[in-house]
């Protein structure tokens, strides 16, 4: 799948660079202003188990912002896209995020929450973190946040999806997240309804510098 996606993806912008999962890095990346940012399947422990909670992952990213996203979850029959200014769609469908303001009650695609959190529901959680990220965009859920490194790979397409569907997404400390960067991590994605953000990034400010700083 990554040779394949990469032999389509290149024919279409020879000038792009590439950064995959499946790829080793390549530091010359750095100097394109257009790169093709790749996880050819996120979610891997479900896919292996028969499950549906995966996606192929694409992403262009220009001068370190995503311009185009596409998710494709086969196992769902789902395909979510989002080019920047020109709003996100799932299934060739308009998109919003929710309008909640009231962070007590939001709902959180995870396994469990820890006690501090059990104001917050429950709701499926696909293992693929894009797709996470995109239940946020569709209304779905009204709050995904990772506090740990992530990669680009994990979050690019879903990032833009979100942000054209009127969500707010910011790195796990609240900062603005950047693409094509040197060591292509960032620490953590908060993704939620834009009503509830700044709640979240202060319900989750102390844990995620403990976390950052370790």
């Amino acid at each position: 799948m990554n040779a394949f996606l990469r032999t389509r993806l290149e024919a279409l912008l020879p000038e792009a660079g590439w950064l995959s999962e499946e790829t080793a890095d390549n530091i010359d990346r750095l100097a394109c202003s257009k790169l093709w940012v790749v996880d050819p399947i996120d979610g891997t422990r479900d896919y292996i188990r028969g499950r549906s909670g995966w996606a192929i992952s694409i992403a262009l990213v220009e001068h370190g912002q995503p311009v185009i996203g596409v998710l494709d979850a086969p196992a769902r029959g789902e395909v979510w896209r989002a080019g920047v200014g020109q709003g996100a769609t799932l299934n060739g469908v308009a998109i919003h995020a929710g309008n909640r303001t009231l962070f007590s009650g939001a709902r959180v695609p995870t396994d469990a929450l820890p006690k501090i959190d059990s104001d917050l529901v429950i709701v499926e959680k696909p293992n693929s973190i894009a797709l996470r990220i995109a239940m946020v965009a569709a209304d779905r859920a009204d709050l995904v946040a990772t506090l740990r490194w992530g990669h680009e790979w994990d979050i690019a397409a879903a990032v833009l999806i979100a942000r054209e569907a009127g969500a707010s997404v910011t790195d796990a400390l609240g900062q603005s997240l950047a693409f094509n960067t040197p060591s292509a991590q960032a620490f953590g994605v908060l993704a939620t309804a834009p009503g509830i953000h700044e709640a979240a990034v202060s319900r989750l400010s102390e844990r995620a510098k403990t976390i950052s700083s370790i």
